[in-house]
């Protein structure tokens, strides 16, 4: 799998308003400019922008303007997966040639490999929607996650 800069990026970012977002010294989070996201993550700003552009028509940031506008998260870090910030800005977490998996089909001896395409894409699934902003912030992945970082090749390139 290819993840895309604008899915790192983006999930950069998330989790930099995600920090601001869950303060609990704050009354109300204060909205964060592109360029202070910018900033914090070491991003350039143009792409950002494109980028938190997505995400608010995706629902899973706010913009406020004015002087001291910005973005805020849409709803609480906890529930944003991070499946729903990489469809945000790059669309399905699978495709193969431009289809679903599902929609795949192949003659002879390739006629099982939907099957793979399918259950790979579950697998993203299960790791990308099963893990939150806020998860992903604190480090507290879900079991099946923890799992998988357990394996002792987990860290190892092939």
């Amino acid at each position: 799998m290819d993840i895309s800069a604008r899915s790192d990026y983006a999930v950069r970012a998330m989790l930099a308003l995600a920090a601001d977002h869950d303060d609990p010294g704050a009354e109300e989070p204060a909205p964060v400019s592109v360029d202070r996201l910018a900033q914090a993550q070491d991003l350039p700003v143009k792409f950002l922008e494109a980028i938190v552009a997505d995400l608010r028509r995706a629902g899973l940031v706010a913009s406020r303007r004015g002087a001291r506008g910005g973005y805020l998260l849409s709803r609480p870090a906890d529930q944003i997966a991070v499946g729903d910030i990489i469809r945000a800005v790059d669309g399905p977490l699978a495709e193969v040639r431009g289809l679903r998996p599902h929609d795949t089909a192949y003659p002879g001896e390739a006629e099982h490999l939907p099957a793979l395409w399918v259950a790979t894409r579950a697998a993203l699934r299960e790791v990308l929607d099963g893990t939150s902003l806020a998860q992903l912030r604190d480090g507290t992945f879900a079991p099946p996650v923890s799992a998988l970082l357990d394996q002792p090749d987990a860290w190892e390139s092939r």
